[in-house]
């Protein structure tokens, strides 16, 4: 029976959000705890973007350590050459890629004016697809960017043409949250049924439609026999409305009527990081978790009417689906109500080794302090804001892969 994977886009599409964005430490962050999670694939950046390379060249580090494992990193580019011969000359060790073209009308008369043809889109990628496979690429998703406005024909005879030249999965991209969950799971069941390759839903809320799109999707793959990639976003930040929520899409995945029973996850999901994870998205973002969001929300196991507080007292399952330990919630949060010490960008090395000591994280010397503190520094001048334990725990256990991290090299 096909399964069901998970493909995170966060540090990919999340990023791009109008006004947000994550340092490069937080975005490795990002990948160590959906790696501690279970996701199957953290879509980490774009390999042609230079500014990028040190970032994903460190990840792939941590990747060969075994600190970035199981997961798999993957790159997101154009359905252009050019583009893969750029990827395979700044992060020459990256495996995994999805290449990215328009093949909708509207897109192909509206964004390339006349440039291109539906011919010229399939030969393009291709090309692509050929290109990447001859440098090195081990796994490919080739992107129909607005899939859901676009001819199903000329979408089966892309897909087929990427099966032709090797890709791996087609990824049908619901760029603007057009579809609804019955338009999705036809289109899905009808392409994987006449391509016969996995199948990723990549689904935007314009609609509030997102998650609801991403598991009608995933069962139209299922349906058509083939695999299911849904992709998601950390508390569903995104562009515009934002994307599928990972949580919501797990929670819905394995709790919702009668799916479960069906269709089943391809790995195993550890839902307990869901809450850790969660929270410092939105500390590193600057992005409130919405107080209603499934799972994680402030309200998620919040009662107040008082047939609802005596009916979960009694027991649980009269009013929660699943409990607040399953997601990781329940321990207490101790927040500092008096003197408090944090390691800044102007810290000097007697606060710095108290704000170590107090995570139990010693150093052999004064020297080695100072260049974890040196690091720390930096990082907060990345971050413009106070670092969590874990970042802190990363660059005293990695120091050398948080120098690469926080380091830029601007054309000259």
């Amino acid at each position: 029976m096909p399964k069901i994977y998970f493909i995170d886009v966060t540090n990919r599409d999340g990023v791009q959000t109008a006004r947000l964005g994550l340092s490069k430490l937080e975005k490795t962050m990002i990948n160590t705890y959906l790696n501690e999670m279970g996701v199957f694939q953290s879509e980490f950046g774009f390999p042609t973007t230079r500014h990028e390379s040190f970032y994903l060249q460190a990840n792939l580090e941590l990747a060969e350590i075994g600190v970035l494992q199981p997961i798999r990193l993957g790159g997101w580019i154009r359905a252009i050459v050019s583009d893969v011969v750029e990827t395979f000359k700044l992060v020459s060790n990256i495996r995994h890629l999805n290449l990215s073209i328009s093949t909708s009308s509207q897109m192909i008369e509206g964004k390339f004016q006349g440039r291109k043809s539906g011919d010229d889109i399939i030969n393009d990628m291709g090309e692509t697809v050929d290109a990447a496979r001859a440098l090195g690429a081990e796994t490919i998703g080739v992107n129909a960017e607005d899939a859901s406005r676009t001819d199903l024909d000329f979408l089966i005879k892309f897909g087929l043409a990427a099966k032709e030249h090797g890709a791996d999965r087609l990824r049908y991209c619901d760029t603007l949250g057009y579809d609804n969950p019955f338009t999705i799971y036809e289109a899905i069941k009808a392409l994987a049924e006449n391509v016969g390759i996995a199948i990723e839903t990549h689904c935007h809320g314009d609609l509030g439609l997102a998650v609801a799109n991403s598991i009608a999707g995933a069962k139209g793959a299922i349906d058509g026999g083939q695999d299911a990639y849904i992709n998601t976003t950390v508390n569903g930040i995104g562009e515009r409305a934002g994307n599928a929520d990972l949580v919501a899409v797990i929670l819905a995945a394995t709790k919702s009527k009668r799916f479960a029973e069906k269709y089943q996850l391809g790995g195993s999901i550890n839902l307990s990081k869901a809450w850790k994870l969660a929270r410092f998205a939105s500390y590193a973002f600057g992005v409130p978790i919405p107080i209603n969001q499934p799972g994680v929300g402030a309200n998620a196991f919040a009662h107040a009417s008082g047939i609802h507080a005596d009916g979960v007292l009694k027991d649980p399952e009269n009013y929660e689906l699943y409990g607040f330990e399953e997601l990781g919630r329940g321990d207490p949060e101790l927040v500092e109500t008096g003197r408090e010490i944090s390691a800044g960008q102007y810290s000097g090395i007697s606060g710095f080794s108290h704000v170590m000591g107090k995570i139990e994280v010693s150093f052999a010397n004064r020297e080695e302090s100072s260049k974890v503190l040196e690091l720390v520094r930096y990082a907060n001048v990345e971050a413009q804001k106070p670092l969590v334990a874990d970042e802190l725990l990363f660059i005293a256990k990695y120091p050398k892969i948080a120098k690469k991290l926080l380091t830029l090299a601007p054309l000259e």
